[in-house]
Parts: C-alpha cells; sequence; structure tokens
C-alpha cells in the first residue's frame, strides 16, 4: 500500500471493499430469482425517486459548469426525466437477460466414471472507475448483481451527487428483499487517494473496469495490483468504398458523428476512396456542415465541400484523436488497403465500418482490420451492449484477454471445474 496516502482514507476504502467481499459470498449464492426480485426493486425505486434524481444532477450540472467543463462532458453527466426511465427500463432488460451463473461449458464423464463440469460462477468483487456518466453506475451495478457480484463503484467528482444518491436508492432497494446491502458500495467519498487504495485492495477486488478517458484508462491500466479490463477510447472510422451508395454513406456518417457526439462509438474518423469523392463527399460534407460538424481536413476534401463551409487543415495529431464532439477529420484513400493501413496506424481497436457494395472488399475489411467491433454498412453506433443484445453493457473492452467489445453478463463470470465421483483415486 502506498504510504502518502491519508490513513483516514486506506482505513475507509479498506473497510468498504472488505465489506463488498463480504457481501459477494451472499450474493454469489442468490437464486435468479432473488435476483431478479432485486433488480425489479432496483428500477421501481429509481423511477419512484425521479425527482430527488434530477436534483442532486442539477447539483452536478452547475458544478460542473462553475469549474468549466467542456460540452461532451457535460452531455454524459446530464440525467432528464426520460433519461433516468430508459435507465430504469435498461434494469428490467437485465431481469429477461438469461443469468449465466450455473451454466455449464464443458462436461463429462471420466473413464473411471468421475463426472467433470466447467461451469460459469461470479468474479467475486468488481471495481468500476469512470468519470461523469451516472448512468453507467447504474448499468454496471444491475449487471454485476445479475451476475452474482458485489461491485464498488468510483464514479468521479464530476458526479457526485447524482451517484451517491443512486448508490443510496440501489443498496435501499438490494436490500429490501433480502440480499447484503453492499452488495453495491461507492467511495466517491474518499477521491482521487480512494482511486489509489482501490487500485491496490488485490486481497479484497477481484476485477477493476475503468471506463473514461485516455488519462484515465491509463492511470489504472499502468497503476493497479487488481487485474484489469481495458475499456479503450473510441477513435472510431469509417471507409467510404468507391462503389457506396451516396445516399446510404451519407445518413451513416451523419447517423455515426452526430447521433450522440460524446459517447465512445461515435464517428471521428471519415476515410473516403478517390473514386468516390466526386459522387459522395459533396453530398456528406453538406450534411455534416449543416449539422454543426467541425471538418479538419487537406485540400484534397476541400475542393468538394459546399460553398461557405470552412475546412480546418488537418495535422496528423488530428488522427489519433478522439474528439466526442461535432468535430471530424477527413481523408482521401486510394483504396481499401489504404484505409485498412490508416487505420491500422490509428486505430483504438474500437469500433471501424466499411461502407460498399464490394463483397470482396467487404470480407476482406473484416478479415483484416483489428478491433473489437467491425461494421459493414451500419452506423458506428451499434457498438452498444444494448444494440448486440446484452442488455446493459459494463464497458466495451478494446483488449483481448477475457472479454473484447461490449461486455455484458457473461464478461463479468469467470469459470469453476466441478469434479463429482464416488471415491475415485488417481492411479
Amino acid at each position: 500500500m502506498t504510504t502518502d496516502l491519508s490513513p483516514r482514507v486506506v482505513r475507509g476504502v479498506t473497510r468498504i471493499v472488505a465489506a463488498a467481499k463480504e457481501a459477494s459470498s451472499g450474493v454469489a449464492q442468490a437464486s435468479t430469482q432473488q435476483k431478479n426480485i432485486a433488480l425489479a426493486a432496483i428500477g421501481d425505486a429509481l423511477e419512484a425517486n425521479v425527482g430527488d434524481i434530477l436534483a442532486a444532477n442539477a447539483e452536478d450540472i452547475e458544478t460542473a459548469r462553475k469549474r468549466g467543463t467542456e460540452g461532451p462532458l457535460i452531455d454524459r453527466l446530464t440525467l432528464s426525466e426520460e433519461r433516468v426511465h430508459d435507465i430504469a427500463g435498461a434494469v428490467r432488460e437485465v431481469i429477461g437477460l438469461p443469468d449465466p451463473v450455473g451454466t455449464i461449458i464443458h462436461g463429462q464423464t471420466m473413464p473411471n466414471g468421475m463426472r467433470v463440469s466447467q461451469e460459469r460462477v461470479p468474479v467475486g468483487v468488481v471495481g468500476a472507475i469512470y468519470e461523469a456518466r451516472p448512468n453507467v453506475t447504474v448499468d454496471i451495478a444491475s449487471l454485476a448483481l445479475k451476475s452474482g457480484n458485489a461491485v464498488v463503484l468510483r464514479g468521479g467528482s464530476a458526479a457526485r451527487s447524482s451517484n451517491t444518491l443512486l448508490i443510496e436508492l440501489i443498496r435501499t432497494a438490494v436490500e429490501s428483499v433480502g440480499l447484503p446491502e453492499d452488495t453495491v458500495t461507492g467511495i466517491d467519498e474518499f477521491g482521487r487517494d480512494g482511486t489509489t487504495v482501490l487500485m491496490q485492495a488485490r486481497d479484497y477486488v477481484d476485477l477493476l473496469i475503468p471506463r473514461g478517458g485516455a488519462e484515465l484508462i491509463s492511470k489504472v491500466v499502468h497503476e493497479s495490483l487488481v487485474p484489469v479490463i481495458e475499456t479503450g477510447v473510441g477513435n472510431v472510422h469509417m471507409f467510404i468504398d468507391s462503389n457506396a451508395p451516396v445516399r446510404m454513406a451519407t445518413d451513416l456518417v451523419l447517423n455515426s458523428k452526430t447521433h450522440r457526439p460524446s459517447v465512445c462509438n461515435a464517428l471521428e474518423n471519415l476515410l473516403v476512396h478517390e473514386k468516390a469523392a466526386k459522387r459522395v463527399l459533396p453530398k456528406v460534407l453538406a450534411a455534416l456542415n449543416g449539422a454543426g460538424v467541425v471538418v479538419r481536413a487537406d485540400k484534397a476534401v476541400e475542393e468538394f465541400a459546399p460553398e461557405g463551409m470552412k475546412i480546418r487543415r488537418v495535422t496528423r495529431r488530428d488522427w489519433a484523436k478522439e474528439y466526442l464532439g461535432l468535430e471530424l477529420a477527413v481523408k482521401l484513400v486510394s483504396s481499401v488497403d489504404e484505409a485498412i493501413d490508416h487505420i491500422h496506424a490509428y486505430s483504438s481497436g474500437h469500433t471501424e465500418v466499411i461502407v460498399t457494395n464490394d463483397l470482396a472488399n467487404a470480407e476482406t475489411f473484416v478479415q483484416a482490420v483489428d478491433a473489437a467491433a467491425v461494421g459493414v454498412n451500419v452506423s458506428t453506433r451499434f457498438t452498444d451492449g444494448g444494440q448486440l443484445g446484452l442488455g446493459a453493457e459494463v464497458g466495451i473492452s478494446t483488449q483481448k484477454l477475457h472479454a473484447r467489445g461490449p461486455m455484458g453478463l457473461e464478461a463479468l463470470t469467470t469459470t469453476k471445474w466441478v469434479m463429482r465421483g464416488s471415491g475415485q483415486t488417481r492411479d
């Protein structure tokens, strides 16, 4: 344990993670019915307290604005009555998802009569570190609960009022149905030092999941003593091939960029085949301009811009940037291979999409691009647990071990080998 941390913080966080460890045993043994009843109680509690939740959230928004917080962060922080109901609906969707705990992945009877099975079990205690996303508090808590885990949440100072209330509502709901209230706990009151203690609590915490900007994720990955699943930055690309339909390409670019620009699956880099530029770029650039998107590109792209549209000059650094707002870098390429090379050079491994009518090019793109999600003729916004049938998601993993892509219930389980016999001994 780092020695320059406040003893109060060390004691406080250690007490919380120790309580979570104890609670994890109880929730791990809970039946699917018990867990579903708890989730229903959480959904009801959220909808019964919409006014209080919005009031707490308004405090966070006011504080964030006083601090000069940028627009994309404010957007992720903001709750509305509709969003609260959507969050409650997402919790109820988790009720309908199959419980992974106890699922037999592999089973057989050995020649000596011993029965062997590999079964899914909860991870134990999951720690989540994230920024300015009150919805994540509920998403992760509900998925952790359904998969039989206890969870310790560190939601950041920007959403402290919102998260404090949400965690209080969740704990009360969980306890009301007979499960340990420490199944869900938070450590926001202990600030950054508390985050450090959580990252070092290897004796109590089994898995850490960071969600947020590149700086936060890098800090957790490099400093944590607890195993980490890396949820990566979304430097997302779309490649418009030479024969891509103009209307489809325009609609997909606009949806991918403007539907919700502050999230990790929003489009950040657009690559256009030079043979499609004359057909496609005037319509695409006009649509982006109309939506208020700032385009960064070179002179080769600028000549296709509508009159009055100002193109900002692109730099090499721009290709690696996650804008999280209404900005987009655009480049002309000579082939699908050049597009793939560019993606390999700058991709964060999140989501990459090709727009094409060429089946061979589509297959080349799918096979060659190394990312957690690859799409053909779809919006990048579909890289989402709910959109891919997983329900609420813990995050989108860009690593290759254990879990990759949107992480649902199964990503919060591990396996246990079970041997059942009648006195067999090994020869």
